[in-house]
């Protein structure tokens, strides 16, 4: 089973377990953010990234340059712990990991949780890659994926046991939508796959595939 199966498993069976008012709610929220516009102004192929420096989820800090001084790199960004399709596609890239890793790339995994639930999120997982934490998602922002959870949405999260100031340790209910970029290593953006419905992720195979090509 690939990763969008997964997906769209969970999905089916999570809507047999809420109202639909509540399903309503969720899916109206998703089709806001999409009219928005956020993905048409997020970085895209042929951007540039901007350099940063991120602590891990032991606190030691990775800086993107360091890195693509070694090669290819992968970087995902994903809402938090809290999110089930966020695991799902972490735990996916988990598997493919030597695949990426044998491509001479390396993948990093960023989340605007604390640096402690950011270590949850490896340890759940058992992830062997990095999970750096941008609090306040200044990272995120400079690549154009933030938005602030609407208000009608929180008493929703809060029923489902997500405390997201908790997560992210600041009030301001903003997430990043889900992305995935692989950057050559001029820092050069080869590949981005932004979407504002949170259930649609990329295939960890298309990332091979990019990687192949670079590699040529």
């Amino acid at each position: 089973m690939n990763l969008t199966e997964e997906l769209q498993n969970y999905r089916n069976q999570f809507l047999t377990k809420v109202s639909e008012e509540v399903q309503a709610t969720m899916s109206q929220a998703t089709q806001n953010l999409a009219s928005s516009g956020i993905s048409d102004g997020s970085l895209k192929v042929g951007d540039k990234v901007p350099d940063f420096s991120l602590p891990n989820a032991t606190g030691k800090r990775v800086n993107l340059q360091k890195q693509l001084q070694l090669g290819p790199v992968v970087i995902s960004f994903y809402r938090g712990q809290w999110c089930p399709y966020c695991n799902l596609e972490l735990r996916a890239f988990q598997k493919r990991l030597p695949e990426i890793q044998a491509l001479g790339a390396s993948l990093i995994a960023i989340s605007p949780q604390t640096p402690d639930n950011s270590l949850s999120t490896v340890e759940k997982n058992e992830l062997t890659f990095e999970v750096l934490s941008d609090v306040g998602n200044h990272i995120a922002r400079q690549f154009g994926l933030i938005f602030t959870l609407p208000e009608d949405l929180r008493p929703i999260y809060e029923t489902f046991g997500i405390d997201l100031p908790a997560h992210n340790g600041d009030k301001t209910f903003e997430l990043p939508i889900p992305a995935t970029y692989v950057i050559a290593s001029d820092g050069t953006i080869v590949l981005s796959f932004v979407n504002a419905d949170y259930t649609q992720r990329l295939e960890p195979q298309e990332v091979i595939n990019t990687l192949q090509k670079v590699n040529k």
